[in-house]
């Protein structure tokens, strides 16, 4: 199975990174988040990607184009302009990065891949989330459910802690930065049949994958919920790579599961 990933968007909440780069690539732990993601999938059997590619898609290229060269021994004979690999670290992946454009909005980018995931099941997600999710029973919810999308569904923690009042105003519970009780968002992680594509059949270039493909899946009640509740993490702001780069040099990174 196939796994897609959203790499084209503008990262404009965590500008100080993406000036220079897009935010697939912003760094954790000296790798790029589309890097922890992929080794995610990695871990579970899943080593073939699609990138859908945006803004400075181009780094994204050279880092790929470049990945067997940086991750591996090498002995250099400059009089002879000779090159030879004498051990590599890489990882098996194959990926494919497709050119979607600059400012196309998410269903667009779903919609031009078509042709390179075929009649396929594959899956689906965000390039600037980590999570430590189990992709194999993520899979058997989606087959067992029968639905077109599966949808990672998470409760994210609180920024800020939560205090339940009296009418008299004492504290009967409090709660330091809790989950959001009962409220469960959109995790990415999906996984989709081929038949989602006939909810992008026209230009879809203006389009949010959340809005009209998954309001219309979810009318026609083709669309579950994983219920995911341990953790994950989406790298939206700076105080996030903060965070995300803390837990990893401590070696506390929950997403971490392979060896």
């Amino acid at each position: 199975m196939k796994v897609v990933i959203f790499a084209g968007g503008l990262g404009t909440r965590i500008s100080e990174e993406t000036d220079v780069r897009p935010k697939p690539m912003v760094e954790i732990g000296g790798k790029p988040v589309l890097w922890h993601i992929m080794k995610i999938y990695s871990h579970y059997g899943f080593n073939e990607f699609i990138i859908c590619l945006g803004y400075k898609g181009y780094v994204i290229k050279e880092y790929f184009m470049n990945y067997f060269l940086h991750n591996s021994d090498i002995k250099i004979d400059l009089e002879n302009n000779n090159m030879q690999v004498l051990g590599t670290r890489s990882e098996s992946f194959k990926v494919t990065l497709v050119e979607t454009g600059l400012t196309t909005k998410t269903a667009g980018r779903l919609q031009q891949i078509k042709k390179y995931v075929k009649n396929e099941d594959f899956m689906l997600t965000y390039g600037d989330g980590v999570c430590d999710v189990n992709i194999a029973e993520l899979i058997t919810h989606h087959k067992k459910n029968n639905k077109i999308a599966t949808v990672t569904s998470v409760q994210p923690d609180a920024r800020f802690g939560g205090m339940d009042l009296s009418a008299d105003g004492i504290v009967n519970t409090f709660r330091e930065k809790a989950k959001v009780d009962a409220q469960w968002i959109n995790g990415g992680f999906f996984v989709l049949k081929p038949e989602i594509f006939n909810y992008l059949q026209k230009d879809m270039s203006n389009i949010m994958w959340e809005e009209e493909p998954l309001e219309k899946l979810t009318a026609d009640k083709q669309l579950a919920a994983y219920k995911h509740k341990g953790f994950w993490k989406c790298m939206d702001a700076l105080r996030d790579k903060i965070e995300l780069n803390e837990l990893w040099e401590t070696g506390k990174a929950p997403w971490k599961i392979w060896q």
